[in-house]
């Protein structure tokens, strides 16, 4: 039963459901980009611009929930089933505690972008998309509470089946919002933000309707026994949750940062490095969805005692994921003139993404060795060690080495883009290497214990 072939199986089975999920969401936003680009390109930048603003905030609340699917794994391996209803409970109280403090954030959001020093229309349209998709928040946030219930269960389907409800309801939201029709205002790009905040409402409904008339759940009467706020429940969430999320924080705003950093060197430069971070964003996906799936099912040996059978499900993990890598690689390798003629036909736009992409194939490698170990350890509830990894790697030597061979003479001639993408490169391989140590650390750990 718990050879490597069943291992793969149960892997792939987790984590396809949660690639589709995720290709949804990724979808939402380029059909926003597009549907607000037909408006005016100050639609389709106000989009954006609110979206570098909305991401970051809504993931850095987000990732405190990613705490949840190992630990409800955890208590499933354990036949603890009793204890996971409260545990629900409490991350539904946290979600709305931090889908306050969202919405906070994002209300005061033009002190920001004032800052920014924005043309007049393209600030209005910020504020107005930011305005509205605020409203979204509680709806996104609960979501993922309800998601991690029926993830950390080993039961990934309706994650893929209401991402792609949310999909369906995306687009004539969109289409009535951005253009003004059943007599609502034409509020162009701001649109997208009313749009997308009834999408994650309508989301979350879906999913608290599911889960209410599943039979599969049934037993865990999900929606009865309501008790008050536990602390220290609370707490171990907080304790486990919070460094995953500085963790993505530390990663979204180097990205984020680096397109500010190479902003004067021109717009060429800009969008050529846009295309091959897009792109890459999208390829992510796939070790991703195969991460989740091992935090998923190490924590579920681990609350069987079982960590040999846990340690070889990371290390399982870890082989597709490069497998994966290897893959997609090749295919970047071989289509890049191909992959980049698809987002421009500006010639030195086109001419620079393609040089970038040879980078972007080598980094697939090691950002999928990174990603699959990280999870592993979020299933062994190690995440303190991810955060300082994530904070020594990511700023310490991807910015540095970035920034000293992108805008430096340092060591050689300023290499503009080209050196941000051996910053990113170097950073993810150095967070490949010190997690995989950590990873082994805490194997050997286990397996002293359970002997």
């Amino acid at each position: 039963m718990h050879n490597t072939g069943y291992q793969v199986k149960k892997l792939v089975q987790l984590a396809l459901p949660v690639l589709a999920a995720q290709v949804a969401q990724t979808m939402m936003g380029f059909i926003d980009t597009v549907m607000a680009g037909q408006v005016s390109p100050v639609d389709m930048a106000a989009v954006a611009v609110g979206t570098s603003l909305w991401l970051p905030t809504i993931l850095l609340f987000a990732g405190i929930i990613m705490a949840l699917p190992p630990l409800i794994s955890h208590l499933h391996g354990a036949g603890e089933e009793g204890q996971i209803r409260p545990l629900v409970h409490q991350a539904l109280y946290l979600a709305l505690a931090c889908s306050v403090l969202t919405m906070i954030l994002l209300a005061n959001a033009h002190w920001v972008l004032t800052r920014m020093e924005l043309e007049p229309q393209l600030e209005a349209l910020t504020v107005g998309y930011l305005d509205a998709i605020l409203w979204g928040a509680p709806a996104f946030l609960l979501f993922q509470v309800l998601r991690s219930f029926t993830e950390g269960l080993s039961w990934t389907l309706p994650s893929m089946i209401i991402g792609f409800i949310g999909l369906a309801i995306n687009v004539p939201a969109n289409y009535i919002f951005i253009n003004g029709h059943l007599g609502m205002p034409a509020m162009g790009g701001a649109g997208c933000g009313v749009a997308t905040a009834i999408v994650f409402w309508g989301m979350a409904l879906a999913m608290v309707i599911y889960l209410a008339f599943s039979g599969r759940f049934k037993d865990f009467e999900l929606f009865k026994g309501f008790k008050g706020i536990d602390w220290s429940a609370q707490k171990t969430v907080v304790k486990l949750g919070l460094p995953v999320a500085l963790a993505v924080f530390f990663e979204v705003t180097l990205f984020a940062f680096v397109a500010v950093m190479i902003a004067p060197l021109g717009s060429v430069v800009v969008a050529g490095h846009q295309v091959a971070a897009n792109f890459s964003s999208i390829i992510f996906m796939l070790p991703l969805s195969i991460g989740i799936a091992v935090t998923i099912r190490v924590g579920y040996y681990l609350g069987r005692k079982q960590p040999e059978i846990a340690a070889m499900v990371a290390k399982v993990g870890l082989w597709l994921g490069v497998g994966v890598a290897l893959a997609t690689a090749l295919l970047t390798v071989l289509a890049r003139d191909w992959i980049a003629n698809l987002y421009s036909n500006d010639a030195p736009v086109i001419a620079l993404a393609v040089q970038l992409m040879f980078l972007c194939a080598f980094y697939q490698i090691s950002d999928s060795i990174q990603v699959v170990s990280a999870a592993a350890l979020r299933g062994y509830k190690d995440t303190v060690s991810i955060l300082w990894i994530a904070f020594i790697s990511y700023w310490g030597v991807g910015m540095t080495v970035g920034y000293v061979v992108g805008l430096t003479d340092w060591l050689v001639a300023p290499m503009g883009a080209h050196g941000f993408w051996i910053g990113f490169l170097s950073g993810l391989s150095f967070a490949a290497l010190l997690l995989q140590i950590r990873l082994k650390q805490i194997q050997k750990r286990h397996a002293t214990v359970a002997a």
